[in-house]
């Protein structure tokens, strides 16, 4: 794979740990794909659904994928931008007790699966950092913990609401499907992936990072503050 564009930037041959995406929906797909042109060579996916024609509008997948297995579908769109990738799939999806280490990306789209991640994981050594990435129609929210103790207290503190209070605050649609569109995705999770990046290179991160993608609104923080 040709790196020629961002190799100076951005090495993947310098990058040896593991990186797990937990959730392959919108944001999940999109996640990996940018990985993917970055040129990291193995990713752990976790999702056990399907592709649905609904899905085509806001995540990575084709009209072809439709009926395939999220993961089937992922792993081919990700091997036809580097064929040399390795994907390692877990279709039962996360489950309890499950090892992780090296970067997390949490894409799932349930606040008691997050919560149950992190409390599993709380004092998992293996893990360097996780990215929590929550969605809803024109809004969006980031989340990134180092796995330091403060790190880790503060994503847990992120998640102080229940399923029910989530998914009251939804945007759905008359028959109750919820609503999601691709500007929103695109634009949260390249800011999850720049944290990520930030992270491997030892730079700063944003801790949080809030937007409203057509009102052009972005706040973010780091451990000192509002990042002007």
């Amino acid at each position: 794979m040709n790196l020629i564009k961002h190799r100076e930037f951005f090495n993947p041959d310098d990058f040896n740990d593991s990186i797990h995406i937990i959730g392959c929906g919108a944001v999940g797909s999109t996640i990996a794909e940018q990985l993917t042109r970055l040129g990291i060579k193995k990713l752990y996916l976790y999702d056990f659904d399907k592709v649905n024609e609904h899905n085509i509008t806001n995540q990575m997948f084709l009209y072809k994928h439709i009926g395939m297995s999220k993961l089937d579908a992922l792993t081919e769109i990700c091997r036809s931008i580097n064929p040399e990738i390795e994907i390692l799939q877990y279709p039962k999806g996360w489950i309890k007790g499950m090892p992780l280490s090296g970067y997390i990306f949490l894409a799932v789209d349930n606040i008691d699966t997050r919560n149950e991640i992190v409390d599993d994981n709380y004092f998992n050594t293996n893990i360097k950092a996780m990215y929590d990435i929550r969605m809803r129609l024109i809004d969006a929210q980031h989340f990134a913990a180092k796995w330091d103790e403060k790190g880790k207290k503060y994503l847990k503190e992120t998640m102080n609401f229940t399923r029910k209070e989530a998914d009251a605050a939804t945007p759905t649609s008359a028959c109750g499907t919820t609503l999601s569109v691709t500007p929103t995705v695109r634009i949260i999770s390249s800011y999850a992936i720049c944290n990520f990046i930030n992270t491997v290179q030892h730079k700063t991160i944003a801790r949080n990072v809030l937007i409203d993608t057509f009102t052009w609104g972005i706040t973010a923080c780091d451990d000192k503050g509002l990042i002007e």
